[in-house]
């Protein structure tokens, strides 16, 4: 064999020539890399704005909780809606309604978006903080919750707690919120919910107003009045109306407020009479108040603690809720 056959021959003749009495080795195959099929995901931005769409049943209330435009927020939905091919909602002028394969959507996506977010906020904050995020009213955190709070400060140092006070906190927990601390006649079946009192219903005005038309006015009185009613009773008013006997009474006006602070300073300086609870006037130890009408009235509302229940497996919101519970605020 001339050296420009050897040249010509395979590698495998190279390496077992027929006249060497070799048996040929067959040369081994390579293993293809079997390239792993990546699941597509929609945007996470995009899931976040779904769900506080429907978390807060307003497209408004989203896009300003998420500091977007309603435009921007808009084109967020549409990008997810284009991602998994399904309308997510209808829309009619300025709202946004759940459709059916919105309503499924959500109910397969809420509850992951939550863990998701629990697992991420595990990883980012200081391994030495609890932290709590709590919705509450502020009149009940002046008077019944920062009196004891250094109580839970000395029991648990490690847990810090963010508070929220703007509105619609039912809406929010399980979303931005932890838990939250409402007046409510009872939170929806789909919280834990741990009732903290039951409240009387107490016709509230200043010292003067009270010299002025006595502990017990009677309809034509009452009629000429300004009463002031907080934003989260608003069926106190009339509870107490039936209470005294006055039922179809109509004041000579109604002004509504949604601060329990500036309801109660508000008849203090004798803009009205405040329909409040007994709970509310005893703790403000305001020697300008006086209460009308010696007659007990149980309110529709009552203070309530309420989370989702899997937030109750969140060491910080499990800590605050069993002290809540012992402190007996």
């Amino acid at each position: 064999m001339t050296a420009a056959g050897i040249s010509k021959l395979s590698p495998a003749t190279k390496s077992a020539s027929p006249g060497c009495g070799c048996i040929p080795r067959p040369r081994p195959k390579r293993r293809r890399t079997e390239r792993l099929a990546i699941r597509r995901l929609p945007p996470l931005r995009a899931i976040e704005a779904f769900v506080r769409i429907v978390r807060l049943g307003s497209a408004r209330a989203a896009a300003d909780e998420l500091g977007l435009s309603p435009s921007a927020l808009s084109r967020r939905v549409a990008a997810l809606e284009e991602f998994i091919g399904k309308r997510l909602f209808t829309r009619q002028h300025q709202s946004m309604k759940l459709t059916d394969d919105g309503q499924a959507f959500y109910n397969a996506v809420g509850p992951k978006f939550d863990e998701l977010a629990a697992a991420v906020e595990g990883q980012v904050e200081d391994s030495r903080v609890l932290r709590l995020h709590l919705g509450m009213l502020p009149l009940f955190g002046s008077q019944r919750l920062f009196p004891r709070l250094p109580e839970l400060r000395k029991q648990f140092p490690r847990l810090h707690i963010d508070f929220d006070t703007s509105p619609h906190l039912e809406t929010r927990v399980g979303d931005t919120l932890d838990a939250a601390i409402v007046l409510s006649k009872k939170p929806e079946a789909m919280f834990h919910a741990v009732q903290l009192d039951q409240n009387r219903v107490y016709a509230i005005t200043s010292k003067a107003l009270a010299e002025e038309i006595g502990p017990a006015p009677d309809r034509d009185t009452l009629s000429r009045q300004t009463f002031l009613i907080h934003t989260e009773l608003p069926d106190s008013f009339s509870a107490w109306k039936v209470a005294i006997g006055l039922p179809d009474l109509e004041p000579a006006a109604i002004d509504h407020y949604d601060s329990g602070q500036l309801i109660l300073e508000a008849a203090a300086n004798g803009l009205g009479i405040a329909i409040m609870h007994d709970d509310h006037f005893i703790r403000a130890h305001d020697s300008r108040l006086a209460r009308l009408f010696d007659v007990e009235v149980e309110s529709p509302y009552s203070y309530w603690f309420i989370c989702r229940p899997h937030a109750l497996d969140v060491r910080a919101v499990r800590i605050f809720h069993d002290w809540l519970v012992k402190a007996g605020l």
